[in-house]
């Protein structure tokens, strides 16, 4: 798994793509390619992703749709769209339908990669959110993340795997916030490809039985079809 910030470009000129690819590579970041629409929506559905760059003209699904879709999906990454209509209609467009930022062809790179770094480096700030200590308490029930222990309410001491810990540790930091799917998956996991859901789900379901009162009708731990995983107090 790499560190480097990863983005999906979605451009079908070859020559421009190539170009843009090289480029960004050079200035580390891990680079993913599609060439059309459904392409895209593809990948984004599977993978995740710090930032896509987004070319409106597409031979199928077209970059505003993309963006629409994206965005009923609840999926925050930021969009940088490029596109080669110019008028302030087509600007308002694009940001009215949930694009971050707007760049006209043909561009400066060096704007480019500004705006980029921008737009992941803000990103970076939203997801961090405040961190918990090394010690957590809820409902009569104490998480030490350092041992990777839970002390139940009823004195039931409950080793935690390295895994149960970070998720733990996860919803705790985004309390009463929906957790995507894909920000576990990648927090916890380290992937950028995505396993099923099962494989949170049944996380969740442990946490039901070491902490819910009653595991069908949940207090703390909820998941939201489709969507992701809550925490709430």
């Amino acid at each position: 798994m790499s560190n480097k910030p990863s983005i999906l470009l979605v451009e079908d000129e070859e020559n421009l793509h190539e170009a843009l690819k090289l480029n960004l590579e050079l200035e580390q970041y891990e680079i993913t390619s599609a060439y059309t629409g459904s392409e895209a929506l593809q990948k984004i559905q599977n993978e995740y992703f710090d930032l896509i760059i987004l070319d409106v003209m597409l031979p199928d699904v077209d970059g505003i749709s993309i963006t629409e879709t994206v965005r009923v999906q609840n999926n925050q990454v930021p969009i940088l769209i490029l596109s080669a209509k110019n008028t302030s209609s087509d600007r308002v467009l694009g940001l009215k339908k949930g694009a971050d930022d707007y760049l006209t062809k043909p561009f400066n790179l060096e704007e480019l990669l500004l705006r980029v770094q921008k737009l992941i480096d803000k990103n970076k700030k939203m997801q961090d959110k405040d961190t918990v200590g090394d010690t957590y308490q809820f409902g009569g029930h104490t998480i030490d993340f350092n041992a990777q222990e839970a002390l139940t309410k009823e004195g039931q001491r409950i080793q935690l795997s390295k895994k149960e810990a970070m998720l733990l540790k996860l919803l705790f930091e985004n309390k009463n916030d929906v957790v995507p799917r894909e920000k576990i998956l990648q927090t916890v996991w380290g992937y950028n490809v995505y396993p099923t859901t099962r494989t949170i789900d049944n996380f969740i379901l442990n946490f039901r039985k070491y902490f819910e009162s009653d595991s069908r009708n949940p207090r703390y731990f909820h998941s939201v079809r489709g969507v992701g995983y809550k925490y709430t107090e």
